[in-house]
């Protein structure tokens, strides 16, 4: 079974980005997508309510098939509530944060403080990089810091950090710190990396469809050196324990 817990459908190309998620489950056998609305790198209010309407309506025609994450922009002030609408009202399973600020900015705390009451994890886009590093863009370094005071908070740390030896070493002794490596970035070696620094329990499959190639991550835990088990605790299991998921 194949979980694929980090897809996007993009602002304004919604017919296109979902035909090309359905066609990639039924083409691998995807059990579950969980998918998040984004676009550029600071949305205003109503490209964020455009965005998770999108999954919410994603969610309605394929309810056999995707969950969803609510976006939120935490420099805006009614983020707060659209979080909880799109987890209480909703059906969310999750927040994504993009890059309009830091994790651990503290306009990003009372998200996190109401993921937390909510039991919900929060998907963290992270990337470091050594040209071209985006201003308020995410590190496993502010990871680590966001952790640190939240130690109750269920954190993904996306793209194994964006380099699995600067992001995995700042969160492995974060307990509560998952990672994905989606982005199609990304040998077989930093998955072998990822396990023997977090074990096989903290790493997710993740594609960054539909702009990243599903099989392309899907063969890197092909080839990494996992057991059988840890494989099924890679595509599907940890996602379903993370996100309470029913399948």
């Amino acid at each position: 079974m194949i979980i694929d817990m980090h897809t996007h459908v993009w602002g304004g190309r919604y017919e296109p980005h979902t035909h090309d998620l359905i066609a990639n489950c039924e083409r691998y056998g995807i059990a579950k997508i969980i998918v998040s609305g984004i676009a550029r790198q600071y949305p205003n209010e109503a490209e964020i309510e455009q965005h998770n309407n999108d999954i919410v309506r994603f969610r309605k025609e394929r309810p056999d098939l995707v969950e969803g994450y609510v976006y939120a922009n935490p420099r805006h002030a009614n983020a707060e509530d659209a979080l909880r609408r799109g987890i209480e009202d909703d059906g969310m399973v999750g927040l994504k944060l993009w890059i309009a600020s830091y994790c651990d900015d503290p306009l990003v705390y009372p998200l996190v403080e109401r993921c937390i009451r909510l039991d919900v994890p929060i998907l963290l886009h992270a990337f470091h990089k050594a040209v071209n590093q985006l201003p308020d863009e995410t590190t496993g370094e502010h990871v680590a810091r966001l952790a640190d005071r939240y130690p109750e908070a269920k954190l993904i740390m996306a793209h194994l950090g964006g380099n699995a030896y600067h992001g995995i070493k700042a969160v492995r002794d974060k307990p509560n710190v998952w990672t994905d490596f989606s982005g199609s970035l990304f040998g077989r070696e930093d998955i072998d990396y990822a396990v023997s620094q977090l074990g096989s329990d903290r790493v997710l499959f993740g594609s960054d469809m539909p702009g990243c190639s599903f099989i392309t991550n899907y063969a890197q835990v092909q080839e990494a050196d996992l057991t059988p088990r840890q494989r099924e605790d890679i595509y599907s299991n940890n996602a379903i324990k993370l996100f309470r998921l029913s399948i």
